[in-house]
């Protein structure tokens, strides 16, 4: 058994062994889930320095590293097909990291502790299997395993309205499933292995030309599938206009549950865009480059604008990260070495820093018992301590020098300029009304007299009662995600040597391209 193997379904087996364990002891369930994901984040760990950085490219077999393949149905030739490249590696060690530092973030789950965390843990799969997955219904099987624990740690555990907001992710997430199925579908039966003859779902086959069908080289019909794909992909992004399940999925989530949502699920719809839309239809791609691109500046706008106007912080937040993935699908539109790594670049960081921001919802909400920024004010004298490191999450929102945003963010620009000057301009001034809330929200929480009618006469050591610094379990989930900020932003290096070997080639493979559909319609 392999090291992805270990790492995809090592939390399904912790997921069956809390299954096994008493209900009413949740101690031990909690430490269980802590301890999976620990084993899972040391092993994700340790492959970094066995990880190759140069000399492998995306179409061949020996161009992914830790590679698992073995037949799984040998009658519709379904294959167990895992590896990693430069494009997931990243993605994988942030889903170990991120989803190690919710389980201490969920210890104050008190209702059905038993059930949360199994569900946890078989999400953690689903995420894991969906990026190292290289045979297509092997990637799909994965996809849909993260749909029910999502929709249920969502409908059962969230907010007032959580019912409301998991059917309407539900709802929204098998519409772009059901579009994905029927792509692959049609993939399948067009798409031959060139050894056998066979029909695969192999994607390194399916990104072979040569083994498509005259029928799947027609124009028209390619064009169906990639916006097929775009739109199931797009609603997990979420791109304008399919992004209205995120902020009710967001509000009504727990903590946890927002951090891995926000910091993983949305990264797989610009994964699923690079790994499957972009090798398999490359001149689709090429064709429709302009399209993403606007998608990408109305996201940043769009998100930036709504953000400012939200009154609930977490609804902020989550406006935010619809911002904030306009910038990767910018970068993934120049079709430049540093705009696609800039893109992948800003995958991870956003993950790190959005995790920060809803890790700090979740503090200020178990004090105040509300999520209303006018209702704070003065925190800065009350808790200090989360003051700095509130700052650290929201400065590297912003994309200030000196923290991990920034030098993504800066890469995207520079690599669509030459490409898409008009867009980058755009989405540029998108920076400013960034700047504009997280200011706003800053001076408002932070600064000032408190704003609540209930607490303004209260003193000072009143209110440090109230509202208690933060302790030891919450900084132990956000002072790792706040160094990794920082680090990044000094040496970016160590995460950008992962992924540009592997870009370099994805773009190479786009770029050369037979044909064009440009002017088709």
């Amino acid at each position: 058994m392999g090291p992805l193997t270990l790492i995809t379904f090592l939390p399904a087996v912790g997921a069956a062994v809390i299954g096994l364990l008493p209900a009413k002891n949740h101690n031990l369930i909690r430490y269980t889930a802590l301890v999976t994901t620990l084993i899972v984040l040391i092993i994700a760990g340790a492959l970094y320095p066995q990880f190759s950085r140069t000399g492998f490219g995306i179409n061949e077999e020996a161009s992914f590293q830790f590679v698992e393949h073995a037949n799984w149905i040998p009658a519709f030739n379904i294959e167990y097909f895992v590896g990693v490249d430069g494009l997931s590696f990243p993605m994988v060690l942030l889903t170990a990291l991120l989803s190690f530092l919710c389980i201490p973030a969920s210890f104050g789950i008190k209702k059905g502790v038993k059930g949360y965390f199994a569900m946890f843990l078989l999400l953690e799969t689903g995420m894991m299997g969906t990026f190292v997955a290289l045979d297509f219904f092997l990637f799909y099987v994965f996809w849909e395993i993260m749909l029910l624990p999502m929709y249920f740690l969502i409908g059962i555990w969230g907010g007032p309205r959580r019912v409301y907001a998991a059917i309407k992710f539900f709802i929204y997430t098998l519409v772009g499933s059901v579009l994905m199925l029927l792509v692959m579908l049609a993939f399948y039966f067009n798409v031959q292995d060139p050894v056998t003859g066979a029909n695969t779902f192999n994607m390194l086959h399916m990104m072979g030309q040569d083994n498509h069908s005259t029928w799947l080289n027609v124009f028209n019909i390619r064009a169906l599938l990639w916006f097929g794909l775009f739109i199931g992909f797009a609603i997990k992004v979420p791109v304008f206009p399919f992004h209205t399940w995120l902020p009710d999925a967001h509000v009504e989530a727990p903590t946890a549950v927002s951090v891995i949502l926000a910091g993983i699920l949305l990264k797989m719809g610009t994964y699923g865009m690079l790994r499957i839309m972009y090798p398999i239809l490359p001149d689709a791609t090429m064709s429709f480059l302009w399209f993403i691109a606007l998608m990408g500046v109305i996201n940043i706008i769009y998100g930036a604008f709504c953000a400012m106007a939200q009154k609930d912080l977490k609804k902020l937040v989550a406006y935010s990260s619809i911002s904030h993935m306009g910038y990767v699908m910018l970068g993934m539109a120049a079709m430049t070495s540093a705009g696609i790594n800039g893109a992948v670049f800003q995958m991870f960081n956003h993950g790190c820093v959005t995790a920060m921001l809803f890790l700090l919802v979740g503090v200020i909400y178990e004090r105040a018992h509300h999520r209303e920024i006018a209702r704070f004010g003065n925190l800065s004298n009350i808790m200090p301590k989360y003051l700095g490191i509130s700052a650290v999450a929201f400065f590297g929102a912003l994309g200030l020098p000196g923290l991990s945003a920034f030098i993504s963010e800066a890469m995207v620009f520079l690599g669509s300029f030459p490409v898409w000057p008009v867009h980058t301009i755009l989405a540029v001034s998108g920076i400013i009304v960034t700047a504009a809330y997280v200011l706003w929200t800053l001076q408002r929480m932070f600064f000032g007299e408190v704003k609540d009618p209930a607490l303004q006469n209260l003193s000072i050591e009143e209110l440090k009662k109230k509202f208690p610094e933060i302790n030891g379990r919450e900084l132990f989930t956000l002072i790792p995600l706040a160094i990794i900020i920082i680090f990044l932003g000094i040496w970016p290096h160590p995460v950008l040597n992962l992924m540009n070997a592997s870009l370099v080639h994805l773009i190479d493979i786009v770029k050369v391209a037979p044909g064009s559909m440009a002017g088709l319609f």
